[in-house]
């Protein structure tokens, strides 16, 4: 499943579409199986993309991610939040103004605090995340936050690399996370080819050094180890003494540096006076020191690349990327979307729907006539 970044947007005669056949799939899920089971298929990647193509997107863009977000927001806020479910965020500007929409939907769905702060740090970790401790050169510029009124959550977000032309979509949910550090997202993640190197520090691979860049965090000489690394900029000077490799093409060891070399290479942005931070502040948990503000990639890479240097804890280099069409798609791929048809999709998933909203109230009716009974 390719995301190639395209430009353009959807026609307005599409997107009107889309907005109303989202919104009635969204209904029909939620009034059958309720908000948790709507949040969990679109933290499905492959659901998510299906969904897409259901609505006549393009079946394989980066639009996929950001047009199919951005009507259903549209859609769910038109409809003041009936279904008990609205959406922070978007692409680009959006994005940015997610915190504050979270904060707007907690009041309007009445959600108590200590929830809305949880929610609040999860929009910042899940991007911070995925656009750090996963360095596959896909910056963020899409950051979408679904939030339920029971006060469940899930994140639909993408990234970008400019010079490949792809995009990758990254896929969270409240109910899965044990950890934001430790595989912390619902699914694969969606995206057009596998890298050769890419820093993975959520992997469980990468647990150990995890562990040490808390304990290189709390010591005080980690600076000045950067800092001589940083001097060095590629490891020529290790190799030349022989330092625990084993020559290219080896997988390396527990004590060994890996193969590829090129991925050793210090980060050049590294801010010096954030490891004094660091230090000040002692985080006892490897959460703790990503959440800290001014940990960027930078620091991140830096602790990674000492905890294997010198004390062989050795971080995942494996790329984590992993893969329907019902009217068509807008630019003709596989056929051009089919109106007629779509309207019609339209009006019997709406007459469907009518009827679970009788038999919703009939029930409903019931039960509180059962609950008069004595």
């Amino acid at each position: 499943m390719l995301l190639p970044l395209h430009d353009g947007k959807a026609p307005r005669w599409l997107a009107e579409r889309m907005k109303r056949l989202s919104y009635l799939i969204a209904k029909a899920i939620v009034l059958e199986h309720g908000h948790g089971e709507f949040l969990a298929r679109l933290s499905d990647p492959l659901w998510f993309q299906a969904f897409g193509c259901v609505l006549g997107y393009d079946w394989h863009s980066s639009g996929v991610t950001t047009v199919v977000t951005g009507v259903l927001k549209q859609a769910l806020l038109e409809h003041g939040g009936d279904l008990g479910l609205l959406i922070a965020g978007g692409k680009g500007r959006s994005s940015r103004l997610a915190l504050d929409e979270i904060s707007a939907i907690c009041d309007a769905f009445s959600i108590g605090e200590r929830r809305r702060d949880g929610m609040l740090y999860a929009s910042r970790m899940a991007a911070k995340v995925d656009n750090m401790l996963l360095q596959d050169g896909h910056a963020l510029y899409h950051h979408a936050f679904i939030v339920a009124e029971d006060g469940s959550w899930a994140v639909v977000q993408q990234g970008m690399d400019a010079r490949a032309g792809t995009a990758r979509r990254y896929h969270w949910l409240s109910t899965n996370i044990k950890s934001f550090v430790d595989e912390p997202r619902s699914g694969m993640i969606i995206g057009s080819s596998m890298l050769a190197s890419v820093l993975d520090m959520t992997a469980s691979e990468s647990e150990e050094c995890r562990r040490v860049c808390v304990d290189l965090a709390n010591d005080a000489n980690t600076l000045s180890s950067v800092q001589l690394l940083y001097r060095q900029s590629t490891l020529d000077g290790w190799l030349s003494s022989g330092y625990g490799c084993s020559g290219s093409g080896s997988s390396g060891s527990s004590k060994g540096i890996g193969s590829n070399i090129d991925v050793y290479s210090m980060p050049r942005d590294i801010d010096w006076h954030v490891f004094k931070r660091i230090y000040d502040a002692h985080p006892r948990s490897y959460e703790e020191l990503v959440a800290m503000r001014g940990v960027g990639a930078g620091t991140i890479r830096a602790l990674a690349l000492i905890a294997e240097l010198v004390y062989g804890a050795r971080a995942s280099w494996r790329d984590p990327v992993r893969f329907t069409f019902a009217h068509g798609g807008k630019d003709g791929v596989p056929y051009p979307v089919d109106r007629r048809r779509y309207d019609e999709s339209i009006r019997v998933l709406r007459d469907a729907i009518e009827g679970l909203d009788v038999e919703s109230s009939v029930r409903m009716g019931m039960l509180k006539g059962l609950s008069k009974v004595k």
